[in-house]
């Protein structure tokens, strides 16, 4: 199954892993789509799910006070999607992972995802550099606020070069806190 490939592939990045390891893993998982707009995680409830992004970008997203929809990180292939710290200390999350476009995932419930460590060797600490790396990507990756609108532009095409043209531009002004006139004219100017 090449999307299960695909995961093997990124697992192995953070350590090895043996066939029957490799079977474990793909054993315990389970590949879902997700359309344009459905939640793969929601505010209000405890997350009970990790996922890796197969094809697609998420968006980890909340309300602020005024009941504006800010979005926070994106999350495309390759990578990882969770709330893990809300998934650890089964708390309640106040964000929302949501497909931005049609998504393919590769999905592990909270036990399946605990689970493997009885039969991985490895699968605590190859775990914890994938964690660490997803929640190092969502901190690096939000833009600044003390730089001027045109900066944080230029850095979200570094962080996210591929995002652009696949989600709408309102969700992109959200994550640079701008409006989308303020956006267009920003694209505008840079290109």
């Amino acid at each position: 199954m090449l999307t299960m490939d695909s995961l093997i592939d990124y697992i192995l990045r953070f350590g090895d892993l043996n066939t029957s390891e490799i079977a474990s893993i793909k054993a315990s998982a389970t590949q879902i789509e997700l359309k344009k707009g459905e939640y793969f995680s929601e505010a209000g409830a405890v997350p009970r799910q990790v996922g890796f992004v197969v094809q697609g970008v998420l968006r980890g997203c909340y309300y602020n006070q005024a009941g504006e929809d800010i979005t926070r990180c994106f999350i495309a292939e390759d990578s990882l999607a969770a709330d893990y710290l809300n998934l650890e200390s089964h708390q309640i999350s106040t964000e929302y992972i949501q497909a931005c476009t049609d998504c393919k995932l590769i999905v592990f419930s909270k036990a399946q995802w605990e689970g493997l460590s009885h039969t991985v060797a490895a699968w605590d600490t190859i775990k914890n550099k994938m964690v660490q790396l997803c929640m190092y990507q969502k901190s690096r990756k939000g833009p600044v606020v003390s730089q001027d609108a045109s900066s944080r532009y230029l850095e979200f095409l570094k962080n996210y070069p591929d995002v652009m043209l696949r989600v709408p531009l309102r969700y992109i002004a959200s994550y640079l806190g701008v409006t989308q006139q303020s956006l267009s004219r920003i694209r505008k100017n840079i290109t």
